[in-house]
């Protein structure tokens, strides 16, 4: 271990949380820098909590109909600019490869910033008729974005990992009933399992997707009252489908342009987690996306040591039957206090403490990561008392994070008001918008603060208040926010 780890963490998250959170995502072993700017390194204890993930969201997909496929990251120059407006989008992000060896190309090639134009490309090939619709699709894969000037450790980096979606359907009805679905699967999967709520609703014309008729959002706070994009789901219409010929032989025996959805998520997720949840010990993490929900530590001298580490493993063995995520730290060579300290800054839910005197009294001590309450119990209801501490530790860690939502969404009724709120408190601004795109670049240029989302959960079609720049009507009321 090296000193860094044993320190801990030096930054305080209410002091310097930019430093807290890239100390944390590196201490407790999440991930770690690459040899290039803007590189990430996945470690084991990371990349378990992407592969939960990844279960969790691909049995979701299945049961709807979703299948999973492969794709290149290589895209020929010409296949990008078959969609020009989608091109002029991501063309200041895209790494260009050149030269193979010492060759050059004789045409450039793209590694991968979004996988629309190289998968509809196929699409064309694999669609004729409707009896192949509906088609869905999910790509487990990377994407490579040119994040090079301002990188943040699962938020802002040059390579991540993400799960993308594209479907293809006989309507734009059908299409729209796919956006609804899947956005409705992403809440599911973020506020039950990581334990973050998140606001829903639609983006501004200038905030949605390249090529999209429209995107809807899933949107939360971060520790630091700024917004982060947790998900996305794209309305593309036939935007794609036009230039790629993505077509159908209908039911009326006549050739349409099909309708298309394409959707993802990514390990910002993972960042998310960090920022929401930690604390300055660490990171806490909710059971239902901890690799370890358990973490069981043998406290024994020499003359009792088998005795402790047999009834350790007969605890160990009885969780993992009630298929409880458990482990047993054996390491000898750390004191019991480091191993505390240790699994605090990994952010295991629940540690139990085993020695010869709560043997004696078959009993079983147990520590709570996100509140340190200590329980001691009964030996013989382990798993019942188990799970219903992390059920209540899952519970309580939404209904925590939710209360730090609602307190920091707030009302702004003029601009003044607005831009000392995203100044002094920052977080969630409610407030009205005529939808004019002046008037989103200026509140933008001028406060910092772009539109998050149009909320679908407020009415925002009254015209009971001015727009908060340019005190027009009617308006509508949106969800502004300084973000990452």
């Amino acid at each position: 271990m090296s000193s860094a780890k044993e320190v801990g963490l030096t930054a305080r998250k209410e002091d310097n949380f930019s430093e807290w959170y890239g100390q944390l995502v590196l201490k407790s072993g999440l991930a770690d820098y690459g040899s290039t700017k803007g590189a990430l390194i996945l470690r084991p204890y990371g990349y378990s909590i992407w592969e939960l993930f990844r279960e969790t969201l691909d049995k979701l997909l299945r049961d709807t109909g979703h299948e999973n496929g492969f794709l290149p990251v290589m895209i020929p120059e010409t296949l990008l600019k078959k969609e020009e407006e989608h091109f002029r989008g991501f063309n200041s992000e895209v790494f260009w490869v050149t030269k193979a060896g010492d060759n050059e190309l004789s045409e450039k090639l793209a590694l991968r910033p979004t996988s629309e134009t190289i998968a509809y490309s196929a699409f064309a090939r694999w669609i004729s008729s409707y009896r192949d619709l509906p088609f869905k699709i999910n790509f487990w894969n990377t994407a490579l974005r040119a994040e090079i000037k301002a990188t943040k450790p699962l938020i802002r980096n040059s390579e991540f990992l993400w799960q993308e979606g594209h479907t293809v359907h006989e309507s734009r009805e059908d299409a729209s009933k796919e956006v609804d679905l899947i956005l409705k699967l992403y809440k599911k999967l973020i506020e039950e399992y990581f334990a973050i709520p998140v606001r829903q609703g639609l983006k501004s014309s200038q905030e949605k997707f390249v090529g999209a008729e429209s995107t809807a959002s899933l949107e939360s706070l971060m520790g630091d009252g700024r917004a982060l994009q947790m998900a996305t789901s794209h309305h593309l219409g036939q935007n794609f489908a036009k230039p790629f010929e993505i077509k159908y032989l209908g039911r009326d025996n006549v050739e349409h342009y099909a309708w298309q959805t394409s959707w993802g998520t990514s390990w910002r997720l993972i960042g998310a987690l960090v920022m929401v949840h930690g604390d300055n010990k660490g990171l806490i993490l909710p059971p239902n996306i901890s690799p370890i929900q358990v973490i069981i530590i043998p406290i024994h001298k020499k003359a009792d040591e088998e005795l402790v580490k047999d009834h350790s493993k007969n605890v160990l063995q009885e969780l993992e039957q009630a298929n409880i995520r458990a482990k047993i730290d054996e390491r000898v060579e750390y004191t019991a206090g480091w191993k505390f300290n240790d699994w605090e800054l990994r952010g295991v839910p629940l540690r139990i403490n085993i020695g010869q005197r709560d043997i004696e009294k078959d009993k079983l001590e147990m520590s709570r990561r996100d509140t340190f309450e200590k329980i001691t119990v009964e030996r013989k209801d382990l798993v019942s008392i188990v799970n219903r501490l992390l059920t209540s530790i899952q519970k309580d860690l939404f209904t925590k994070a939710s209360e730090f939502l609602s307190h920091n969404t707030t009302s702004a009724p003029d601009f003044e008001t607005f831009k000392e709120i995203i100044t002094t408190k920052g977080g969630f601004i409610a407030a009205a918008w005529c939808g004019s795109d002046y008037c989103e670049t200026q509140i933008k240029e001028q406060s910092g603060a772009d539109i998050r989302i149009i909320p679908s959960d407020v009415d925002s079609a009254s015209n009971r208040a001015e727009c908060v720049f340019c005190r027009q009507k009617p308006t509508i009321i949106v969800l502004f926010a300084r973000a990452y």
